[in-house]
């Protein structure tokens, strides 16, 4: 995959600039940061992603940017390395930059004490609940992150819908007690939901079996898979994602393991459950899949006729959260520009200023979303998919759809 680093910055945004609102030049650009994986060990669903908030921003920009200033989106593949990130951001700051579209947990999470510092609003594709509570107000959380969003449910709240179906599908099955087990590499990304799903399957009556550590690169993992039989496990939660997915999934089958396997957000699309000859692999969502009959799929396809051409004809959903974020941000920017200009500060709370928000043109594929000052929990309603593969092709099916409560002492855990 060729690197996309952007050219360098050549239009430098200025005090002006950024305290000008909706007079702001034609010809001006607008710096952001777009950090993606399109060679490191997340690259599998990186370049999907990074592509759609990549061919989002280029369809804006062809539609009028933002007031008529173009963004200059600076998209690097930093390939998951955490200090690479952090030196990309220190570069961007200097130049000017506005806002930052991130990547991974460990990096996101890296940078909360920067982008506070600094007041730069960050959409990432991290989904870590940890970034959630924006004011502190859990006391178990590790940071506030007053300038941190993501679209979609967090990982936390993805698992716990994952282990509610799951319980729910256990007693019509008349499992009295089932097994839930955590795998997933030693990794921030991986580790982000693990106590709180943890918790809230012992809280449904689950039993919950010991953790097992599964690399997050490809390899053969009947050793792990081993384990996993023997802990008796009825529900195998994957935090991790692509290649490591394909592989345990094949592992075990050979093992002989009988479960169900759930993946995380990245877990789960048609190029996974064809390269692992899935047989009902769960697995949640937050947009529909790419040509559904909805409204705003449209947009999604003259997004993906004009842009880079990534992702070819057939983008996964991935693509199509990338996307969205890339358009909640431009709203923000938009509200931004008309009410005191394009500053951080004002980005960010562009990002509070509509309930059950739907960017425009994307009605149907963007689930409608809330982000508040004191809680940054956007969606909690998660859509729950079984893909199997039937005559070569990965069939997905939607299986259930559960609204999670916005309990106080899930916000930022």
């Amino acid at each position: 995959m060729q690197l996309l680093n952007a050219l360098p910055y050549a239009a430098v945004v200025t005090g002006a600039l950024l305290l000008a609102g909706p007079t702001m030049a034609q010809d001006s650009e607008i710096l952001v940061g777009h950090l993606a994986d399109y060679t490191g060990p997340t690259a599998f669903v990186g370049k999907q992603y990074g592509a759609g908030v990549a061919d989002a921003f280029k369809q804006i920009n062809a539609d009028g940017g933002i007031n008529g200033a173009k963004v200059k989106l600076d998209t690097v593949d930093y390939g998951y390395k955490v200090p690479e990130a952090i030196a990309l951001y220190k570069k961007w700051v200097g130049q000017g930059m506005v806002a930052l579209l991130g990547w991974g947990t460990a990096d996101t999470e890296a940078l909360i004490s920067f982008v506070t510092r600094d007041k730069i609003p960050t959409i990432s594709a991290s989904y870590s609940a940890h970034l959630t509570d924006p004011l502190g107000r859990n006391p178990n959380t590790k940071s506030r992150t007053p300038y941190n969003f993501f679209y979609g449910p967090s990982y936390s709240d993805a698992c716990r819908a994952l282990v509610q179906w799951a319980s729910e599908e256990a007693r019509a099955k008349g499992i009295d007690k089932p097994i839930f087990v955590h795998t997933g590499d030693n990794h921030p990304y991986p580790n982000a939901p693990k106590e709180a799903c943890a918790a809230y399957a012992k809280e449904l009556g689950m039993t919950v079996a010991n953790p097992v550590v599964v690399p997050l690169a490809p390899g053969d993992f009947k050793a792990q898979c081993l384990t996993v039989k023997q802990s008796g496990a009825n529900y195998v939660y994957m935090g991790n994602l692509g290649g490591s997915v394909v592989s345990l999934v094949k592992s075990c089958n050979t093992v002989g393991v009988d479960a169900t396997y759930m993946g995380n957000p990245w877990a789960g699309d048609y190029l996974t459950v064809e390269a692992a000859e899935a047989k009902g692999l769960i697995f949640p969502s937050s947009t529909p899949f790419f040509g559904a009959e909805v409204p705003g799929m449209a947009l999604v396809k003259t997004i993906v006729e004009n842009g880079t051409g990534l992702v070819g004809s057939r983008p996964t959903h991935h693509y199509i959260r990338g996307v969205c974020s890339a358009y909640y941000m431009k709203e923000a920017m938009e509200w931004a520009a008309a009410n005191g200009g394009i500053t951080g500060a004002n980005i960010r709370d562009g990002m509070y200023q509509k309930a059950d928000w739907v960017p425009k043109g994307l009605e149907g594929v963007c689930s409608p979303s809330t982000w508040t000052k004191e809680d940054h929990r956007g969606l909690l309603q998660v859509t729950i998919n079984s893909g199997s593969v039937e005559g070569g092709r990965a069939v997905i099916k939607e299986i259930a759809t559960i609204t999670l409560p916005r309990r106080d002492d899930w916000l930022g855990q």
